[in-house]
């Protein structure tokens, strides 16, 4: 058999999968094939979206079936042993994993990444691969893991609910991470997730795996809302079970191995609120620190006051975003991360969704506002006589007719787009968030006539808006569909199908920013969610330009005060970099100009309001200012991108010209591949076609735009077979097959066409079945190539 021509599946079953179950690696438990283990960057086109690549390994191989090993890259024949090498290391560095192989059937080449190998990349035959127990040892003693108590630790498996479900590969990689940690005597542990990747479900799995392989015998887990322990006892913890209590009414029983509570239901200011020292200093094994980036990274909080009580036990630290200033410091008390997982790379491996922005400015805000002399605000109060401006709206200024204008902005959009798509309203505080409830109801009439419940204000200061906060992040209910708030839902709310977070609040906390974006990162695709939108009043999206926010939007869209709020079609084109990543608009200068306002919480961790001096006024007449909608370049200037460019630069990238493309068309057994390979790449023909033309044939649009060619529709192509007459070669049946698929084409496009089952469809189930069909041609093989000639014709 001549090796070279095997295809790489062959080369894989018949040369690598012998030579690694040879070496003692159980096909079954040990050897994963052609896995998967990213979703594929979401990629935007104005209302349109698709998936971008996903990563996938040919194999991973894996001591337990929670801790991987080593991965294999697999080639064909014709590419030389180390051809995957480096694809291979980039799967890797992604999971984690320290060894590394490539091969085209011939051998292996072996890439050590541990560091104590004599050579790093070494050439192995096909039956010296090496067995799972040499590469666990080493594992082991890479990661400096060599008491048994410590491997049975980190041996333990995963929670298995039966379901399949597993951890995803970064929470596997946080997991695993954590475990060593801890069975390396790591008293202080940092873990750093983006908000929507799944913290506590990943908190659940290190718990589990920590508490039934003994290693930790009574755990502490600890949260600063209510709403997050309550989600966390009856979701991800459930399988604790009667193990499991959460500490309520300040009462302690000490019966239990897995305790839940609030910092403030366990703290006071006097000694006897403070009930967590009812429990001896030793008793807790382990504390878990849910969004341990508030409270206990404050020296001086009460908070840290109960993980100094416990100084004995493990402390893990949980957050999204871990607070660095001259005060606070996770990281000072934590320690580096052990493991990080950011927004950037949610939004890259496709597990956290893509965001547009836009930003409308309004002129009082930009431009300032200037009470007469002695003029009064509505309350009769005497207004102080400066200069006010965005730093002061809402907060010292209340403008009635700008929260209306807000209100407007945000009703406009929904109508536009989708009326029940879920919108959190961030607003300064409780005061702003009824006035801005009051201007949505009046804007909404006959959706709050529908259902009273359309709008509501969930603040913690409200017991019926804070009863519908459920049914506000259950996809499932449809109301309430507006919610407005301050503080209370910048944290812990699983808001799996929110489509647009309208930011009317001053932010100059990158850590509460994060939050507020992470509100809308999720990803839900029963729910059509894939992806949401930002509406950003008070320039908090200025924000993005911080060193230390990594995830970007797609687009940037700055409204007229003529023009609809919702980014037209054309204007909402992503423009990537070289490694396909978009490019951040660069127009921050005034952050620094932002105020924050920290909440305080009261003992069931919802917001307190804080009193201020406001002035209100009703008559002052407020106007959306006129900006553009911008993107940066490669070379650092702003500029503005059509669809058209993007697709002439994605499509030049695969073919740098005209004959190389033609040449791949013509050749190609299935045009819709080549389509599939572009649309992965996130040119979008449907939203194309519109732009450009509905009746262009997919070639034509990617010719026309690519390479200046002239298009032809996809009549005038038929057109042009029709007069060649070249069906007179074939029976009647197959010719009249061959007829109404030219038909279908000019109606339809290529890839149509292509897929067998239009035989099943009408006209042609009233001609015959779909197998008496291709039997006119003689067969599958002759139908097949009737179907390629046939394009080859439409083509030449």
């Amino acid at each position: 058999m001549d090796k070279k021509t095997l295809t790489e599946r062959d080369i894989c079953t018949k040369y690598i999968t012998p030579a690694v179950t040879s070496a003692g690696w159980d096909l079954h438990t040990q050897i994963r094939e052609e896995v998967s283990f990213t979703k594929g960057r979401i990629i935007v086109r104005g209302k349109l979206h698709t998936r971008g690549e996903q990563k996938r390994a040919d194999y991973i191989l894996y001591y337990k079936s929670n801790i991987p090993l080593a991965v294999i890259e697999a080639k064909d024949n014709t590419h030389s042993l180390g051809a995957g090498m480096q694809q291979a290391l980039n799967y890797a560095e992604t999971l984690g994993v320290p060894f590394v192989f490539s091969s085209n059937g011939d051998g292996f080449l072996m890439h050590d990444r541990t560091g104590s190998a004599e050579k790093t990349e070494i050439e192995l035959s096909l039956d010296a691969f090496p067995d799972p127990t040499q590469l666990w040892q080493r594992y082991c003693q890479w990661k400096g893991i060599e008491t048994p108590a410590a491997i049975q630790t980190i041996e333990m498996p995963y929670y298995d609910d039966g379901t399949g479900r597993s951890p995803r590969y970064y929470q596997a990689s946080a997991i695993n991470s954590t475990i060593e940690a801890v069975a390396q005597g790591q008293q202080r542990i940092l873990l750093v997730m983006a908000t929507g990747t799944g913290k506590t479900y990943t908190a659940f799995q290190i718990i589990w795996r920590l508490w039934k392989s003994g290693a930790k015998k009574r755990i502490l887990f600890l949260a600063d809302r209510n709403i997050l322990v309550d989600q966390t006892k009856n979701n991800d913890f459930k399988p604790f079970g009667a193990a499991m209590t959460k500490i309520t009414k300040r009462q302690v029983d000490k019966s239990y191995e897995i305790y839940l509570c609030l910092y403030q239901a366990v703290t006071g200011t006097e000694e006897e609120q403070n009930i967590y020292k009812q429990f001896s200093p030793d008793f807790f094994d382990l504390i878990v620190i849910d969004e341990c980036h508030r409270g206990s990274a404050a020296e001086d909080s009460a908070w840290r006051s109960i993980l100094t009580y416990f100084s004995n036990a493990t402390h893990i630290g949980l957050t999204a975003t871990p607070k660095e200033t001259k005060e606070v410091s996770s990281i000072n008390y934590f320690g580096d991360p052990v493991y990080s997982y950011t927004l950037k790379q949610g939004i890259e491996d496709g597990f956290l969704a893509p965001y547009k922005v836009v930003r409308i400015d309004i002129d009082k805000d930009v431009q300032g506002w200037r009470p007469s002399k002695g003029q009064l605000d509505k309350n009769g109060q005497e207004i102080e006589d400066r200069i006010y401006n965005q730093i002061d709206m809402d907060r010292t200024l209340v403008l009635e007719k700008r929260t209306e204008l807000v209100a407007k902005k945000i009703t406009q959009f929904l109508t536009s787009t989708d009326p029940y798509a879920k919108t959190i309203v961030f607003c300064d505080d409780i005061d702003h968030a009824e006035r801005m409830r009051q201007a949505l109801v009046n804007l909404n009439p006959e959706r709050v006539k529908e259902n009273r419940k359309y709008i509501m204000r969930i603040t913690g200061d409200e017991k019926e808006g804070k009863a519908e906060l459920d049914n506000f992040i259950n996809p499932e209910e449809r109301y309430p569909v507006i919610a407005t708030t301050s503080k209370l839902m910048t944290t812990g709310v699983d808001a799996q199908t929110c489509k647009l977070v309208v930011l009317d609040q001053h932010i100059n906390s990158m850590t509460e920013f994060k939050q507020m974006i992470g509100r809308g990162t999720r990803i839900n695709e029963d729910y059509d969610k894939y992806w949401f939108t930002i509406m950003d009043f008070k320039k908090a999206t200025e924000l993005f330009a911080d060193k230390d926010f990594d995830g970007e939007p797609v687009v940037i869209y700055e409204p007229t005060a003529d023009e609809s709020p919702v980014p037209p079609d054309e204007e909402t084109d992503i423009l990537l970099d070289e490694h396909g990543n978009p490019i951040l608009p660069e127009d921050a200068n005034t952050q620094d100009q932002l105020v924050y306002d920290e909440s305080q919480s009261d003992l069931n961790g919802n917001e307190v309001h804080q009193g201020r001096v406001k002035y209100i006024v009703s008559d002052v007449e407020v106007f959306v200012t006129s900006e553009r909608v911008q993107y940066m370049g490669p070379d650092g200037k702003l500029i503005t991108e059509s669809l058209k460019d993007y697709t002439r630069q994605t499509v030049r990238k695969d073919y740098t010209s005209l004959d190389q493309f033609l040449l791949r068309w013509s050749k190609a057994e299935r045009k819709t591949a080549i389509l599939q390979e572009l649309e992965q790449h996130g040119v979008l023909l449907e939203a194309l076609a519109q732009d450009v033309g509905k009746d262009f044939d997919a070639f034509d649009l990617i010719c026309h735009i690519a390479f200046d060619q002239p298009p032809l529709t996809r009549r005038e192509r038929a057109d042009q077979v029709k007069k060649r007459n070249y069906f007179t070669k074939y029976g009647e049946q197959a010719r009249q097959v061959l007829e109404i698929l030219l038909e279908k084409y000019a109606d339809t496009g290529i890839e149509n066409i292509e897929d067998i089952k239009i035989l099943t469809l009408d006209p042609f189930k009233t001609m015959g079945t779909a197998s008496e069909l291709v039997s006119a041609f003689g067969g599958k093989p002759a139908y097949m190539a009737a179907l390629y000639e046939l394009e080859q014709n439409l083509y030449a």
